[in-house]
């Protein structure tokens, strides 16, 4: 307090919600502009960089200093001023700074980049300020209630984004559907004639766990998220509104996946609202790929231990923008992988905070040991290229807390390397193939770069100077993995210290691109051999 009795208020890059967008920007410029062009100075104590095209140089304190580049930031950035004092710089000064780097050395600007970052910083403010202690309404499946509690915990987001809770639309609009504020609410359904739905798959069976509306004579029911149908409300007049019915669902960490514990069924929805980077909405060639999909990997197996949740269903309203508009993926939830004592846990949660456990090194062993090898398995047998990115695992958890099982999730994300597909599976549409250098870069990133690299930090930040040896069991795994495969090229040159990929998500943002066109850059391999 000070002497007039008024408390005093935190500068500005002290502020939790500022610090923590200032991190994420400056863990972008670290690993996707300093680091490639070999401007970034690590101690023990301190990363330091000099950006080569305004000559600004920014250091930050860390707690951590990670092998692949995933440092743990702590303090404020600050910036070196002339006659080299240092000032602490808030997220919208920093922004400005990586702005006008990036205007200069790419010679294009961006408007809306600093304006997205603020508004990001400014949602982690408002869910810092509106989060509930508890749940207010938890099942008492305590199992099902603690994953939903991991599927909202993401306060912060994406730890290498620069804009990782940004989303279209006015605050107040997006509120009561917001998984960081615990939020639960009922589907809206929509009532569509027979003739003008598209589906496929046991639509109706696996609908029926929601409890829908009856629908008129001659139409079917159509779950929606209630957000969608404030931003798009249906233009065809023979589509009726039939209102907020059934069991409740639980927003998962993707904001428009949402989950009903009763039913215990993932309804992914089309939401057209930009979230990160893109607008969230399911074309019609992800509905029709998703039911594909799930039957294509129905023939492929996966290791012990690992399971998908499959996508076997789809509805649609079939004309032209609707289709997108409403587009629904049904998935099927949990209770089939639990057995008793187990409770599910979404990956990205684990990675979110210290993760303390008794034996480190033997948990991670079997962490290691479920995902990587059913990974790398798929690809380089199988061509399939899963996307096991912290958001599309769910860890399954014993009594004592060790890793049990690995569920795989969300075919969006799956594609199959068309190196090693001669003979293109039916129904499967096109947009599913990747080539070769894309399915080598997306399954570096999202299992080695994003996956382990997140879980290794966290169990690392409770256990400090333990990373070496958690990486040294990944090699172990990957060099068992390469045996069985006969040396696989695309395994021996990560085993011999080839560079690992992290995706730019900066650079992307920058750019204004779709995801799918975002560029990936060079990050240290922490478990090949030194080169």
């Amino acid at each position: 307090m000070t002497s007039t009795g008024l408390r005093r208020r935190a500068a500005p890059h002290t502020r939790p919600a500022d610090l923590a967008t200032a991190h994420a920007v400056f863990g972008c410029l670290v690993r996707e502009v300093a680091a490639p062009a070999g401007a970034v100075t690590v101690t023990p104590d301190e990363v330091r960089v000099r950006l080569g095209a305004t000559g600004v140089v920014l250091r930050c304190a860390v707690t951590r200093v990670s092998p692949v580049g995933a440092h743990r930031y702590h303090g404020p950035v600050r910036h070196r001023l002339d006659g080299g004092r240092w000032a602490g710089v808030d997220a919208e000064r920093l922004a400005g700074l990586v702005a006008a780097e990036l205007t200069a050395r790419t010679g294009r600007d961006n408007p809306e980049f600093i304006g997205q970052v603020l508004a990001s910083r400014d949602v982690v403010a408002r869910l810092l300020a509106g989060r509930p202690a508890a749940d207010p309404t938890p099942t008492g499946d305590a199992a099902l209630d603690a994953y939903v509690a991991s599927e909202q915990s993401l306060v912060l987001g994406h730890p290498h984004h620069p804009t990782p809770k940004w989303r279209s639309g006015d605050p107040d609009g997006w509120r009561a559907y917001a998984p960081e504020l615990r939020a639960a609410f009922r589907l809206h359904w929509l009532a569509v004639p027979d003739d003008l739905v598209a589906e496929a798959g046991p639509v109706e069976e696996l609908l029926a766990a929601l409890d829908p509306p009856r629908p008129p004579a001659g139409h079917l029911a159509l779950p929606v998220h209630p957000w969608q149908l404030a931003l798009v409300p249906p233009a065809d007049p023979r589509v009726r509104r039939l209102g907020p019915a059934g069991a409740p669902v639980r927003p998962t960490a993707s904001v428009r996946t949402l989950y009903s514990p009763d039913a215990d069924l993932f309804v992914k929805t089309s939401l057209h609202v930009r979230i990160t980077n893109c607008l969230r909405k399911n074309a019609r060639y992800e509905l029709t790929g998703a039911v594909a999909l799930t039957g294509l990997l129905a023939g492929i197996p996966l290791p012990d231990g690992v399971a998908l949740l499959a996508e076997p269903a789809y509805r649609t309203v079939d004309s032209p923008g609707a289709d997108e508009a409403y587009g629904t993926i049904l998935r099927t939830g949990l209770r089939a992988h639990l057995r008793p004592g187990q409770t599910p846990v979404l990956a990205a949660a684990l990675a979110a905070a210290p993760l303390p456990v008794t034996d480190p090194v033997g948990w991670w062993r079997r962490y290691v040991g479920l995902l990587a090898p059913a990974v790398l398995y798929a690809w380089l047998r199988h061509g399939v290229v899963h996307e096991p990115h912290l958001q599309n695992v769910v860890v399954v958890r014993d009594a004592d807390g060790h890793p049990a099982r690995m569920l795989l999730r969300d075919l969006e994300g799956v594609k199959l390397d068309t190196s090693r597909w001669t003979a293109w599976p039916d129904g499967v549409p096109r947009q599913a193939g990747y080539s070769a250098d894309d399915s080598r870069r997306r399954v570096v990133y999202c299992l080695f770069v994003n996956h382990l690299a997140g879980v290794c930090g966290a169990l690392a930040d409770a256990r400090p100077g333990i990373e070496p040896d958690l990486w040294r069991e990944v090699r172990a795994v990957v060099s068992a993995v390469a045996a069985e495969l006969n040396d696989p090229p695309e395994l021996r040159a990560l085993l011999a210290g080839d560079p690992l990929v992290a995706k730019a998500n900066l650079l992307v943002r920058w750019r204004r691109d779709a995801d799918r066109a975002a560029p990936f850059v060079p990050v240290p391999n922490p478990f090949g051999a030194r080169r």
